[in-house]
């Protein structure tokens, strides 16, 4: 951090917030560009782009600074303008590389090119009514404030992503039916829509025109005048005037067809998709193609980088964790080189993905990416499940690879565990008998240490908690790596997300893991605060064997209940352990286990027996879950959309990122993918 450049330090790469900003290189500097010219590009330069957002929430210019409570994306853009230097390309390429380290490596970093944006860049500016390209730059002398006007003729084109670009003249022939015009003369802005423009560029043209007269408040009164095609002569006499002077009506017969302007979507060429590794033989970088066709996840490995070709959707550059520093660095750099030497078009975008923080458009070119798993069981109402091994011999599962992997386990979990939770940037030592109890809150780092046949090895946990905050999990990560340092650098780190919890992490608590909900345990005063659990509190007890059971608060409400599983719930008065039909034997077991940590006896009851004080102490009877299917709510996955057409001749399937209800297109067919669930939406014609 202490080398980063001064125009970064704007951003706290601790902060769990919002943010959306923008630097460009002036000078061989990077410079911060003023919230009000966001979404304006001059094609002699060079732009930085960062974004941090909620998943799922809105990010871009309209971006609010608000606490983030969820799953967030990083990304880092750098934009390059047609006219720009090579110099200043190569500025904002290595700076990009500069602020991803300062924020943590995880980033997600794009190339943009201009007119080739991805589309979730050209996305960040819907807000402002899309891209704005704009001539000059900052070494010819041209300022982002524009005090003198230059009258011009503006073109608005895109169908979910508008850019909008200067037209090449004043004049009829430079428009066509099909796109939106804007005539700019300063105190009038004139919004011209094609008779055949899609509703995206109607509304967007609108929103541009606003933007521009907004800029210019406090300099000039400026209006707006919407002109629909066919209908110039219906305008008021003055403004008509106005208008014919710079596009006379006379020759508005030079308009070219919607054909013409081109298409809205671009039309990617058939190719087939290939995977690169990427490899360093004295220096020099080797790139040696593995394989074509549809690819696998097990065709990449950790210890290398790759590249992945997917033609006119670009680049991608894959790190494992086990690839180099100067790998990471240069993995950008590399992916340029690899469009030059393979004659590709220089305007190919590139994105550079980390293993573990793989965005979901990466993911969608494997076949077989692995899904998280969903926690559930399989019951059977006339016989008994069969009992699991329960004890492993570790000497075997080590022997045994094929064992370990199937198992989840590398050995019984019996070994030696020492646990610290995270608090005030530091670890503080947990007693014992708070053993396998963590608090949604917090972060917790846990070294296991167990015998090997050669010697005693290790895996170190870092477990965090879905409520913990930025500095808590950046906290835990930063000690878990000097813990690792203290151990001579040989162990193993593993991350462990609330609800995602391996089998051999929960292993290591003997079937006894419970997770409260607040921060820094507060067992000791007795109270209900955010602190604790309190002395009125349910656990949902959940797992197919004593290997993978859990206990987890939940609200304590009948709604909370569901028949696949086991509750146990204390109150001042009484415990009880509610039991659903279709929970286990190890289920039940643990639950008795968690309610004698009170001295009170616990009140068994069974799903359909349930007495009247049962239901007093939830607040009432009502009504619960009762399916089979067990799934317990992961923000991982959020809603994607997309649109299906024909329109070009072809079948496309597009996606549209940080989508709105006006992003429906009404003469398509769109697909709303909620992960467990997915709706066709078909529009009215």
């Amino acid at each position: 951090m202490a080398n980063v450049d001064a125009a970064f330090r704007v951003i706290d790469p601790r902060s769990k917030k919002s943010v959306f900003h923008i630097w460009r290189i002036e000078k061989m500097n990077v410079v911060s560009v003023p919230k009000e010219q966001y979404g304006n590009f001059y094609k002699g330069d060079s732009y930085i782009v960062l974004s941090i957002a909620e998943e799922g929430d809105e990010r871009g210019c309209n971006v609010k600074m608000k606490e983030i409570k969820g799953v967030f994306d990083v990304h880092i853009h750098f934009w390059l303008g047609s006219d720009t230097t090579q110099d200043e390309a190569g500025v904002a390429a290595y700076k990009t590389v500069e602020l991803d380290d300062y924020m943590g490596g995880g980033p997600v970093q794009h190339r943009e090119v201009e007119g080739h944006e991805s589309k979730l860049f050209m996305n960040y500016f819907k807000p402002k009514g899309g891209m704005k390209y704009l001539e000059g730059g900052h070494a010819s002398g041209f300022n982002h404030v524009e005090h003198k006007f230059r009258q011009r003729l503006l073109h608005v084109k895109g169908k979910h992503h508008v850019r909008v670009t200067e037209a090449a003249g004043m004049q009829w022939s430079a428009m066509n039916h099909g796109d939106v015009f804007i005539l700019d003369l300063g105190r009038v802005l004139f919004v011209w829509n094609g008779k055949e423009a899609s509703v995206t560029e109607k509304r967007m043209g609108c929103k541009h025109a606003s933007s521009l007269r907004d800029e210019r408040a406090g300099k000039m009164k400026t209006n707006i005048i919407i002109v629909e095609d066919g209908t110039e002569d219906k305008m008021d006499p003055d403004e008509l005037k106005m208008f014919s002077q710079h596009l006379p009506l006379n020759e508005r017969n030079e308009i070219q067809s919607k054909e013409a302007g081109g298409s809205d979507d671009k039309m990617d060429r058939k190719h087939v998709i290939k995977l690169y590794v990427c490899s360093e033989d004295e220096g020099t970088l080797k790139v040696s193609e593995v394989k074509s066709g549809p690819l696998s996840r097990k065709d990449m490995n950790s210890g290398d980088s790759y590249i992945i070709d997917n033609g006119s959707q670009g680049l991608w550059t894959w790190i494992g964790k086990g690839s180099s520093k100067k790998e990471r660095s240069e993995a950008m750099r590399n992916a340029i080189g690899f469009i030059n030497k393979k004659g590709l078009d220089p305007n190919t975008s590139v994105t550079r993905v980390v293993e573990g923080g793989e965005p979901t458009d990466f993911k969608c070119l494997f076949r077989d990416w692995p899904q998280p798993k969903v926690e559930g069981k399989v019951y059977s109402r006339n016989r008994v499940a069969k009992t699991i091994q329960t004890k492993f011999d570790a000497t075997t599962l080590h022997e045994n690879r094929q064992l370990a992997a199937e198992t989840q386990m590398f050995d019984d979990g019996s070994g030696r565990a020492e646990v610290w939770r995270v608090e005030n940037f530091d670890l503080v030592p947990q007693e014992k008998h708070h053993m396998g109890k963590f608090f949604g809150g917090d972060c917790y780092v846990i070294q296991y240490s167990y015998p090997h046949p050669d010697n005693k090895n290790h895996v170190i946990y870092y477990w965090q908690g879905a409520k913990s905050t930025t500095d808590e999990r950046g906290t835990s990560a930063l000690k878990a790596v000097e813990l690792d340092d203290a151990l001579g650098g040989a162990a193993v780190q593993v991350r462990v997300v609330q609800g995602k919890e391996p089998v051999h992490f929960m292993a290591i608590f003997d079937g006894k893991m419970i997770i409260f909900e607040g921060g820094k345990a507060g067992w000791e005063n007795g109270e209900k605060s955010t602190n604790g659990p309190g002395d009125t509190y349910m656990l949902q007890v959940r797992g197919t064997n004593p290997l993978n059971t859990k206990a987890v608060q939940v609200d304590l409400d009948a709604e909370s209940l569901n028949s696949n599983d086991v509750f146990v719930i204390f109150s001042k008065k009484a415990i009880y352990i509610w039991s659903g039909k279709g929970s286990t034997g190890d289920e039940r077991e643990m639950a008795k286990r968690i309610a004698s940590a009170s001295p009170r006896n616990p009140t068994m009851v069974f799903e359909g027996q349930e007495k009247e004080d049962f239901w007093t102490c939830l607040g009432g009877k009502k009504p619960y879950s009762s399916d089979k299917r067990l799934q317990e709510p992961d923000s991982g996955h959020p809603a994607r959309l997309f649109q299906l057409s024909n329109a070009a001749g072809k079948f496309t399937c597009d996606e549209i990122p940080d989508f709105a209800q006006p992003d429906l297109v009404e003469d398509d067919v769109m697909i709303l993918d909620v992960w467990d669930s997915v709706y066709i939406w078909i529009g009215s014609v």
